[in-house]
């Protein structure tokens, strides 16, 4: 097989002009590797440009630099390791590889969500981060990601850079700062394990200050109890979890902040619905599985030959109905976009529909084009059944 594709990221990642970060991960099935996850990026270090090669597994996680000929030589022993997916950023675009079993590796391009990236040359990249490292949180050592040291125990690094992430993502929207009330209420719809929403009421109440409720809801109640019992063993005094399907709950006050990470299928909907209906200032979504739109495509021209393909038609749905969640979000007058986000262990969705409140509903535009879409593929969107939008049919 050609190893062209190697070629292509490691011409790529030489650019000093716009290399950002290469993250390397997954066995191929049936091979062996060494390392679970592989991370590069550019740092300074006294002032001279390396590149910084972390290597995790499940034990410990490793960090060199290097620089010159010696980079471009880790570069070429990373890439010559059977990896199944290699994602890959630069200033200007993010590029995914995945390779298949039988060595095949098949591309996917797309433009930073929000704008021309930039990469950070800090070394000690850990002082970005909204939980930062080397310093004891007792959050984090309360969940078993940190121990006392501040340093983060083995195999729980994807779980620390999920945290992470996540948070900043929320505080890119510009809005945790400008409430004008406080405390600020969070709903989290599905809450499932709910190790994100702790983080985000931690976040909040503990490390800037915001005074904060939290109420996390889900049908499983042996969930449920778990989640209470770490709200005990915590000690957040103004956070609790309740059984209850989200389209049937009503909240003691609208929450300001709705989150719904990896409901599934319509369980994501009917989340967003609820945003809207309390007319939430941020509403944060990370879909999981799509069954619903799915089982209404499978005749628009010229589409047959892809929906021939349980797969290919499986990924057509996902796009498609996560452009409808933002469309429906942006006609009800909220500022939105779809970001990529770090997947749980659970699921390899990576997508983020962030969502803020800036207008009112309506904008003509918006419903033109989301009536042009239905029509295109004769299909509606059950957040369309669940959400009475203006001047549609």
């Amino acid at each position: 097989m050609t190893d062209d594709y190697r070629q292509t990221i490691k011409t790529l990642a030489l650019d000093e002009e716009t290399f950002i970060r290469l993250t390397l991960k997954g066995p191929i099935k049936g091979r062996d590797i060494p390392w679970r996850r592989i991370v590069v990026r550019p740092v300074l270090v006294k002032g001279e440009r390396h590149l910084q090669f972390s290597y995790f597994d499940e034990r410990k996680d490793i960090t060199k630099n290097y620089r010159g000929g010696e980079a471009e030589s880790k570069l070429n022993e990373a890439l010559a390791l059977p990896f199944s997916l290699i994602q890959f950023k630069s200033t200007g675009e993010n590029l995914q590889v995945q390779i298949t079993k039988d060595g095949k590796p098949i591309f996917h391009r797309s433009k930073p969500a929000s704008g021309k990236q930039q990469p950070d040359l800090s070394h000690d990249h850990a002082k970005a981060l909204p939980l930062p490292t080397g310093k004891p949180d007792a959050f984090l050592q309360t969940l078993g990601i940190m121990n006392a040291q501040g340093q983060i125990r083995p195999g729980m690094h994807d779980k620390f850079a999920q945290i992470n992430e996540f948070l900043k993502l929320l505080e890119h929207t510009g809005e945790l700062r400008s409430f004008d009330k406080t405390p600020i209420n969070i709903l989290d719809c599905g809450s499932g394990s709910s190790y994100l929403s702790f983080a985000v009421y931690h976040y909040l109440n503990d490390v800037l200050g915001i005074p904060t409720n939290l109420v996390g809801i889900d049908v499983n109640e042996s969930l449920v109890e778990k989640s209470n019992a770490n709200v005990t063993k915590l000690g957040f005094s103004q956070v609790c979890f309740r059984k209850s399907a989200i389209i049937d709950y009503v909240p003691d006050a609208p929450p300001d902040i709705v989150l719904a990470l990896h409901a599934c299928n319509t369980a994501t909907d009917e989340a967003l619905a609820q945003g809207i209906r309390w007319n939430s200032r941020l509403i944060l979504s990370v879909p999981c599985c799509h069954h619903d739109l799915n089982e209404q495509l499978g005749t628009t021209e010229p589409f047959k030959p892809v929906f021939q393909h349980g797969i290919l038609k499986e990924r057509m749905a996902d796009i498609l109905t996560d452009a409808f969640r933002a469309q429906i979000l942006r006609i009800m007058g909220y500022k939105t976009d779809v970001v990529e986000f770090v997947s749980s262990e659970h699921t390899n969705r990576n997508l983020m529909i962030r969502a803020v409140k800036r207008g009112e509903p309506g904008d003509a535009r918006l419903v033109e084009e989301y009536n042009a879409l239905k029509s295109f593929w004769g299909a509606t969107p059950y957040l369309g059944k669940l959400v009475t939008l203006p001047n549609t049919p």
